[in-house]
C-alpha cells in the first residue's frame, strides 16, 4: 500500500508542475521569426547558453559572438537580442540565432539611416567582383571598387578588417543587398574643409605658392593652401604647349591667378597665362597678312607644322603650304622640331586666334616659268609606274605624267614595261597647265605621221602600200618604206566585187592595189584606207572620159577600158619614133 501511496503523490505532483509550466508559458508569448530578449546563462568552448524563457534553454555557437569582440565583452547574467527561428524543433530544441538577430537589427537600422544619409562603421571583411564585401553590425553589404577611396587604391591592406566610416548608399528590400560607400564620407569631410578653406580665396586673386601636385596630358593639378585647383593645358602658355611634364616638376611652386570658383561642385581653376597680357590682343599691329617672318618650328604634326613667331605666339603650315611639288608631303620631309625658318602669313584670326602660315611661298616658285619651258626637252628620274602611266620628278622637283600614248608613236600599253622605278629618262615638256605637267617620250622623234605633210597626201589622196600581215578580217599595210605607219584595212574594202574581198589572196610583202585614203586624223593618229574606194573612183573617171559615146554604140565597160588602154600604147610608140 505504501507504494501504490508514492506513486500516486508523484503521478499528482508531476501534473501539478505541467500545469504550473504551462500555465507560465501562456503568459511569456514567444513569437516565432521575431527578436526577443534572452540572459546568458553558461559560456562554454563552443556554445552560449542562453534562458529565453521557453521549454528549454538555447545554444548558440561561439562563433556568432566573436564579430566586433563581443565574445570578450559577454558574461553570463548578461541580456542580449537573439532571432528566434523555431520554438520547438523536432527534437524539442528551440532555435535561436545571434547573427541573425544582429542582421535584423542592421537591416532596420540600414533602412533608417539611409533616409538621414547617417555615417556608419563598417569592417571591410572581403573582396569580389567588381568590389569589397562591407559589414556593418554584421549586414554584409557591397561596396563598389570606385567607392572606397578618392582616387584608385592599388593596395587597400591597410583598411582590411579595420572599423572605417561609410555611408548607404543603395538598398534594395525585395533582394535583400544594400551598397554602402566609403568615399561619400571622405567627400563629404573633405567638401566641409574646402567651403571653409574657399572663404579666404576669390576669383581674381594671384597665388604665390602654389604647389603642382599632378602632371597629365590635359593640365597640372595644384594645391592652393590645401585646396585641388585645376591648371588646365590652355591656361599654361598663350602658345602652344606638347605637354605640361615638359614645363614643370612635382612640387614645383607656381605663381597663378585664380580664374574661376563654381561654388555647387567646389572646383577651382587657375592660370598661369593670365598673369601676362593677351598677345593676340594686337596681333594685326605685330604681323601684317603677306608679310614674311622668322620662326621656330615647335611640334611636327602629320597635317602640318607649328610655328612660334613669338612667346605665346603660333602659327600653322599646312601641309599643302610646305612644298611646291607635293602637297600631302610629310611635314619630317621638308622641316624638323627646333629648326629656325622663314615663313609668310597668309591670314590672322584674332577671335580663335589662329595664324595659318606658308612655307612654300618663302622658296622659288617652279611653277613660275614652267609655261615658258614647254617643248624644251628635260631630264627625269622616273618616280612611279601606274597601269596606264609613268610619273617622273625633274630636276626643278616637279613631278610630270607620261601617258602610255606618249612613249612610242605605236601607243602600245606594253611599253610601260620597259621602263623601270628610279631610272633616268629624257623625255619633252607638251603642256603645262593647272599645276599639272604633261610629257612625251616619242615627240623626241620624228612623227611617222609627217609622211603625209612631205607627201603632200590628204584625204582623197590615192597611195600604194605593201602587205604586213593577212588577217580574217583584212590586211595590216605598210605606208611608208620604214613601216612605221601601219593601217588596217577592212575585208569589205579590198575589192569592188564582194567575191574578190578575200584577204587569203594577199601575201606579206606584196605590193597592195591602190589604195584611197578616206579619214586622215594626225592629232587622233587615225587613218582609214581603201582600194574599193580608189577603184570606183578610177572607174568613175573611165567613164567620164570614154563613157559617152560607148554607151550610145552599145559598147562594154571592159571594151572602153582595152581600148583606151591601146590608145595610151599607140600614143606611146609614136612619141618613141
Amino acid at each position: 500500500m505504501g507504494i501504490e501511496a508514492q506513486t500516486k503523490n508523484r503521478s499528482s505532483s508531476m501534473k501539478e508542475f505541467e500545469s504550473l509550466l504551462n500555465e507560465d508559458f501562456k503568459d511569456r508569448k514567444l513569437k516565432e521569426n521575431q527578436i526577443i530578449k534572452a540572459t546568458i546563462t553558461e559560456i562554454t568552448k563552443n556554445f552560449i547558453v542562453v534562458d529565453c524563457k521557453a521549454k528549454m534553454e538555447g545554444m548558440i555557437p561561439v562563433e556568432e559572438f566573436k564579430n566586433n569582440n563581443e565574445l570578450e565583452k559577454i558574461k553570463i547574467g548578461s541580456v542580449i537580442e537573439v532571432y528566434l527561428e523555431r520554438i520547438e524543433s523536432f527534437k524539442g530544441e528551440i532555435i535561436i540565432s545571434r547573427e541573425k538577430a544582429r542582421r535584423m537589427n542592421a537591416w532596420k537600422k540600414m533602412e533608417k539611416v539611409f533616409e538621414t544619409q547617417e555615417e556608419l562603421v563598417g569592417y571591410i571583411t572581403g573582396r569580389v567582383k567588381g568590389g569589397y564585401i562591407c559589414t556593418v553590425d554584421g549586414l554584409p553589404t557591397f561596396m563598389p571598387a570606385s567607392q572606397i577611396d578618392l582616387r584608385p587604391l592599388k593596395k587597400i591592406d591597410h583598411l582590411m578588417n579595420v572599423p572605417v566610416k561609410v555611408i548607404a548608399t543603395r538598398i534594395d528590400k525585395n533582394r535583400g543587398n544594400v551598397c554602402t560607400s566609403r568615399r561619400a564620407v571622405l567627400e563629404k569631410s573633405k567638401n566641409a574643409e574646402v567651403k571653409e578653406a574657399l572663404k579666404n580665396i576669390k576669383e581674381g586673386d594671384i597665388i604665390e605658392n602654389a604647389r603642382v601636385k599632378a602632371c597629365t596630358d590635359w593640365g597640372i593639378f595644384l594645391d592652393i593652401n590645401g585646396l585641388d585647383a585645376l591648371c588646365h593645358v590652355s591656361d599654361i602658355s598663350y602658345g602652344r604647349v606638347k605637354k605640361p611634364s615638359d614645363l614643370v616638376t612635382i612640387g614645383q611652386k607656381l605663381k597663378v591667378r585664380i580664374t574661376k570658383i563654381d561654388p555647387v561642385t567646389n572646383r577651382v581653376s587657375a592660370s598661369v597665362k593670365a598673369l601676362t597680357d593677351d598677345p593676340y590682343e594686337d596681333i594685326e599691329k605685330k604681323y601684317k597678312v603677306g608679310e614674311i617672318y622668322d620662326g621656330v618650328c615647335t611640334k611636327l604634326m602629320q597635317y602640318g607644322v607649328f610655328v612660334r613667331l613669338q612667346e605665346g605666339v603660333e602659327g600653322l603650315i599646312h601641309n599643302s603650304e610646305l612644298s611646291w611639288t607635293n602637297k600631302n608631303i610629310e611635314p619630317s620631309k621638308v622641316l624638323s622640331s627646333s629648326q629656325t625658318i622663314k615663313v609668310k602669313i597668309v591670314s590672322i584670326d584674332k577671335d580663335a586666334k589662329r595664324i595659318s602660315l606658308s612655307y612654300r611661298e618663302t622658296l622659288e616658285n617652279p611653277w613660275k616659268d614652267i609655261q615658258d619651258k614647254v617643248g624644251s626637252v628635260v631630264s627625269a628620274k622616273i618616280k612611279n609606274i601606274t597601269d596606264k602611266a609613268i610619273f617622273a620628278e625633274m630636276e626643278s622637283g616637279l613631278i610630270g605624267m607620261i601617258h602610255y600614248r606618249e612613249i612610242s608613236f605605236n601607243e602600245n600599253i606594253d611599253d610601260l614595261k620597259k621602263y623601270k622605278k628610279n631610272s633616268l629618262i629624257k623625255a619633252k615638256i607638251i603642256e603645262a597647265k593647272d599645276e599639272k605637267i604633261r610629257l612625251s617620250i616619242r615627240a623626241l622623234g620624228k612623227d611617222p605621221m609627217s609622211w603625209f605633210e612631205e607627201n603632200k597626201k590628204k584625204v582623197g589622196s590615192i597611195i600604194s602600200t605593201k602587205v604586213v600581215e593577212v588577217l580574217k578580217t583584212g590586211v595590216k599595210v605598210a605606208i611608208d618604206p620604214e613601216k612605221k605607219i601601219v593601217v588596217t584595212i577592212k575585208k569589205n574594202q579590198l575589192a569592188v566585187e564582194p567575191s574578190d574581198c578575200r584577204p587569203e589572196i594577199y601575201s606579206p610583202g606584196n605590193t597592195m592595189a591602190d589604195a584611197k585614203i578616206q579619214e586622215l586624223d594626225i592629232k587622233n593618229r587615225k587613218i582609214v584606207l581603201s582600194p574599193k574606194a580608189a577603184a570606183i573612183d578610177e572607174e568613175k573617171s573611165l567613164v567620164a572620159k570614154f563613157g559617152e559615146g560607148a554607151a550610145k554604140s552599145g559598147a562594154t565597160l571592159k571594151g572602153i577600158f582595152e581600148k583606151a588602154l591601146s590608145g595610151a600604147k599607140g600614143k606611146k610608140k609614136e612619141k618613141k619614133e
